[in-house]
């Protein structure tokens, strides 16, 4: 038996960014939890944890400089779970990308030899700096030669088999509205929050300039010119494993979500893997990056197959895909 969803959401605000009215939403959740017996969430005998990844205007509003199409869609329908599951669920961790103008992937980050940055989707390749077609303009002070460090860099991922080093637009930079969650999902949290007695965890990632943070376990290359770049962050996978599941879902199915599972497959395995069987995935709550307009397609950057291929994986590992609208039983 599921909970109503609350009077006070909007359906066609999912696509829309406002300010939070928390007095309202904390009025209304009071209500609510009198008017349903909602308990705490410390006293829940099953422990269900939600991983929110990157549900960000930056990822989620059209117009935004990285919607991925069907992002709507797929947070109307992942607010709604939450609602429906107010009185399951016990924590609520949203990850945010968090990054600057001078990431690695960003285009004030290369020039060309005529000093032009490079246009959005372009690939750079360890070659591509080798031959100076791309020069860096980022910098690392514990890194003197940093193109050397960057044709590193380029060679790592090349070597993973997974994907090339693609220039993104500039996205979910710190203190800008892009960076935000998704207004309609923040109420959902807030609401969460007052009903159950549960303040929701918020995770950065990307604060590295130097590498790429699509997983928020762990940056795509943890170390450069013998340098550590990142790490495995431990205390969050300890957190979110203290529950008896874990439900996934966010933004990009072919990238930070799929790189997010992917780590907690391999720590599960590593740890237990009877550990994945504590793992569900939101399937339609999650969409691919379009593909970049290239012809041929590279198939690293078929992000659609990507994403489909990966799930499969996973699911293949012991994890479980399902929907919103399947049931929360047991």
């Amino acid at each position: 038996m599921t909970l109503p969803i609350p009077d006070l959401y909007r359906r066609h605000g999912v696509a829309e960014v406002f300010l939070e009215d928390a007095a309202r939403v904390a009025e209304d959740a009071e209500r609510y939890r009198g008017l349903h017996g909602i308990r705490e969430a410390r006293d829940d005998r099953a422990r269900i944890a939600v991983l929110a990844v990157d549900c960000q205007v930056t990822f989620c509003i059209p117009g935004a400089s990285l919607f991925v199409p069907g992002a709507v869609e797929d947070t109307t329908r992942a607010v709604e779970w939450v609602y429906r599951h107010l009185d399951r669920i016990t924590t609520l961790v949203f990850t945010l990308d968090t990054l600057s103008v001078f990431q690695i992937f960003h285009p004030a980050s290369w020039v060309d030899r005529e000093g032009r940055h490079p246009a959005p989707f372009t690939v750079i390749t360890a070659d591509d700096v080798r031959a100076g077609t791309w020069l860096p303009r980022l910098r690392a002070e514990s890194m003197p030669d940093f193109t050397a460090a960057c044709v590193e860099y380029c060679e790592t991922l090349e070597a993973s088999g997974r994907y090339v080093l693609t220039i993104w637009p500039y996205h979910a930079l710190l203190g800008g509205v892009s960076h935000a969650l998704v207004p309609t999902l923040h109420e959902a949290a807030l609401f969460h929050a007052v009903a159950r007695r549960s303040d929701p965890v918020f995770e950065m990632k990307g604060r590295s300039p130097v590498t790429e943070n699509y997983s928020v376990f762990a940056p795509e290359v943890r170390r450069l010119q013998g340098i550590e770049v990142g790490a495995f962050n431990v205390p969050l996978f300890e957190r979110l494993m203290a529950h008896d599941r874990v439900y996934v879902f966010g933004q990009a199915k072919s990238h930070c979500v799929l790189f997010t599972l992917r780590d907690l497959q391999r720590e599960c395995e590593k740890r237990d893997p009877g550990l994945l069987d504590r793992i569900w995935i939101l399937e339609d709550a999650m969409s691919p990056v379009t593909p970049p307009p290239l012809d041929p397609l590279p198939e690293p950057l078929d992000f659609p197959r990507v994403a489909e291929r990966g799930l499969a994986e996973l699911a293949a590992a012991g994890m479980h895909v399902v929907k919103t609208s399947d049931p929360i039983d047991g």
